[in-house]
C-alpha cells in the first residue's frame, strides 16, 4: 500500500469531527509529500530542528504540529510557524512560548499534557498541577499563548481495558476543564496502535504515523 492509499483509508475510518495528524517524524520530505498530495495539511513532528527544516523546504499552507517534548530552549526556533505545541507540561514551558509569541506578534495554540500512563517516563501534570496552573495568576497574564485542549498518551501495553480506563479518565478531565475555560475544543489522544479506541473514548485528535508512513 502506497502513503496515499493508507491515508485515504485512515481519513475514511475517522468520524468527522476527530483531525488527523499525521505524524512525520524521522521521514523524508518526498514521503510528506506524498501525503501532502493526497490531500493532508496537518503534520506532527517531535523534533524542533527537524520540524523547522522541513517546514522551509515544504508547502505554506500546512499545519506544523510539534508533538515531542519541548526544550525551552529551542522554542524561539519554531515559533515564528508552529500551529499547535501538544505536550506543553509546565508553567515555565507556557511562559517561554509567550515570550517567544510575543516577539513574533503571534498567539500560539497549546494543549496541555496530562500524564495519564503508569509508565513513570511519561511527561505530564497531574490533575493538582493542572487546577493549580490553570488558576495561577502567572497563567492569567500569558497573552500569546492559548490553551485549546488536552493531550494525553496511554500506557504502552496490551491491556486494552487499561488503555481504555486511562483513556476515559483523561476526557473526564476534559469535560470539566471545559466547562470552566470555553478555549478547550481540543482531546489529544490516541495513536497508530489505539485510536480507534481513543475515539471510542471522545478523542478529537488522533496522531498517526507509521500506519500511514511505515514502520519507522
Amino acid at each position: 500500500m502506497s502513503i496515499q492509499d493508507n491515508l485515504l483509508q485512515i481519513k475514511q475510518s475517522l468520524p468527522a469531527q476527530v483531525t488527523l495528524v499525521a505524524v512525520s517524524k524521522t521521514k523524508p520530505v518526498s514521503d510528506l509529500m506524498q501525503a501532502y498530495e493526497a490531500g493532508q495539511r496537518i503534520f506532527g513532528e517531535n523534533k524542533i530542528q527537524e520540524m523547522t527544516e522541513k517546514y522551509e523546504q515544504m508547502p505554506k499552507d500546512i499545519e506544523w504540529h510539534m508533538i515531542g517534548h519541548v526544550q525551552t530552549n529551542k522554542v524561539k526556533f519554531m515559533a515564528p510557524f508552529v500551529s499547535l505545541i501538544h505536550g506543553v507540561d509546565s508553567l515555565k514551558l507556557l511562559e517561554e512560548i509567550n515570550k517567544q509569541a510575543l516577539k513574533n506578534n503571534r498567539i500560539i495554540d497549546c494543549l496541555l499534557q496530562i500524564h495519564i500512563a503508569e509508565e513513570e517516563t511519561k511527561f505530564g501534570l497531574n490533575e493538582a498541577e493542572l487546577i493549580e496552573l490553570l488558576q495561577s495568576e502567572t497563567f492569567k497574564n500569558l497573552h500569546n499563548i492559548k490553551v485549546v485542549g488536552l493531550m494525553g498518551m496511554a500506557t504502552f501495553t496490551e491491556s486494552q481495558s487499561q488503555i481504555r480506563k486511562e483513556f476515559q479518565h483523561l476526557k473526564t478531565i476534559f469535560d470539566t476543564f471545559k466547562i470552566q475555560n470555553s478555549s478547550f475544543k481540543i482531546l489529544s489522544m490516541g495513536m497508530s496502535g489505539d485510536y480507534q479506541l481513543a475515539i471510542e473514548c471522545g478523542s478529537t485528535m488522533v496522531r498517526i504515523g507509521s500506519s500511514i508512513f511505515g514502520g519507522r
